[in-house]
């Protein structure tokens, strides 16, 4: 046999073997064509009932999408405080677990003409809707609980979420430039931070390359305390959870949950078992998945700046560092992927979509599936992409999107009627 014929037959198996994970039933439709957002980078909903989602624009505006039609007005309009540069912009958008109730929404942006906040420095502001306009947030709602300052314009993290705890999970990347020159990421004590150069000379400096989580249900009285965010009579506009893992160390900021992070741009609970997916963006050689299960104390250490995925940074060697998570998924730099995008694991109505987790890669724009495995996950790609993935997203019953390019995308296929049914009726 010719060896062109070989190499033919041993690319259709590798190819059968690539996608026997992907269900045959899936599809990705289209909801709202590219182009329809500019700059959008991340999709909501409000958990009231509505069936809305809110599409996050970089440069300051929230859209409302309701039964697949995009709304005229603008629900949140803070292109005066802001600005879409690089990584820079409106970031990320969550709402209170009790919405329905108080109206309270919460945003991360990073700041560029907002008074008595240098242009650059992460916000995380409150806002409310307005009394006579589920469709419009009140401008002169705005409460800022932190803000925390950048030693560089990249890795500002963007994203927060509530978790099934009711706490406010804050992802923060390291604070920039390359291989993480200030060493923020493994930095837990504030008196040990690295100032000089580009470095900034600031405590809340010492937050960055973290995991926070908060109390904004709280505010925390002046006084003596371990908030690193609070202001400079040590009250603060939110509250430490006593079970934070350094809520009480003197040697740590309260409000870390997790360190030795680079840039979790996109992260997610499952809806289901409360765990926690982290997509940490890498340097050069890696992207990376880390999990945390629901029952997990906080206090992990993922390992950068001394480790890259599951290597010692710029090796092959494996990652030296005692005690750091290593992650549960993690590719390769190779080709044209460059930034991992962090999804969810599946728990809306496609029946053969349950439990998969699904991310992508934001250059290439290639999607995986993973699945559990023996103790470990394999994974399957999706044969459609399309760059410029900015994000996923769920709606109330669990359908998932994609973000890519200004358009819109949801996940399809088979459901089944009769679960369909047996949820109706558990619900009522």
């Amino acid at each position: 046999m010719p060896a062109l014929r070989i190499l033919l037959l041993s690319f259709l198996f590798s190819a059968t073997s690539l996608f026997a994970q992907i269900p045959g039933d899936v599809t990705l439709e289209e909801v709202l064509p590219t182009g329809t957002f500019s700059g959008a980078l991340g999709l909501v909903h409000a958990g009231d009932g509505s069936g809305r989602l809110f599409v996050v624009r970089q440069g300051g505006i929230v859209k409302i999408v309701e039964n697949d039609q995009v709304q005229s007005g603008n629900f949140l309009d803070i292109t005066g405080l802001t600005s879409a540069s690089g990584e820079r912009g409106l970031l990320g958008l969550a709402f209170h677990p009790n919405f329905n109730s108080n109206g309270l929404l919460y945003v991360n942006f990073t700041a560029d003409g907002l008074a008595g906040v240098p242009n650059g420095d992460t916000v995380i502001a409150e806002y409310q809707v307005s009394a006579g306009d589920p469709d419009q947030v009140d401008p002169n709602s705005r409460r800022i609980l932190l803000t925390v300052t950048q030693d560089f314009s990249n890795h500002n993290g963007g994203n927060l979420v509530f978790g099934p705890d009711g706490y406010l999970y804050i992802g923060m990347g390291d604070g920039g430039s390359s291989n993480d020159p200030c060493n923020r990421a493994q930095t837990l004590d504030p008196d040990n931070s690295q100032t000089g150069g580009s470095c900034k000379d600031n405590v809340t400096t010492a937050l960055l390359g973290k995991m926070l989580r908060i109390d904004v249900d709280s505010t925390t009285p002046a006084g003596s305390n371990n908030l690193c965010a609070a202001n400079l009579d040590g009250s603060a506009e939110y509250a430490v959870p006593a079970d934070n893992p350094f809520a009480s160390d003197p040697n740590a900021c309260g409000e870390v949950w997790a360190y030795g992070l680079r840039n979790p741009w996109r992260w997610s609970f499952d809806r289901d078992t409360g765990d926690l997916w982290i997509g940490d963006v890498g340097q050069w050689d890696w992207e990376e998945i880390d999990f945390e299960p629901a029952e997990d104390a906080g206090g992990r250490n993922y390992g950068w700046d001394v480790c890259e995925a599951e290597f010692a940074s710029g090796t092959s060697n494996p990652c030296p560092l005692a005690g750091s998570t290593l992650p549960v998924l993690s590719y390769s730099r190779s080709g044209s992927e460059c930034s991992v995008t962090g999804g969810y694991r599946y728990r809306g109505p496609v029946d053969s979509l349950t439990g998969t987790y699904i991310y992508g890669d934001y250059c290439s724009g290639q999607i995986w599936f993973a699945n559990p495995d023996n103790g470990g996950w394999t994974e399957s790609e999706f044969p459609v992409s399309a760059p410029d993935l900015r994000s996923f997203g769920e709606d109330e019953a669990g359908n998932l999107y994609v973000v890519r390019s200004g358009g819109i995308f949801r996940f399809e296929g088979d459901t089944s009627p009769v679960g369909l049914i047996f949820q109706d009726r558990f619900e009522q």
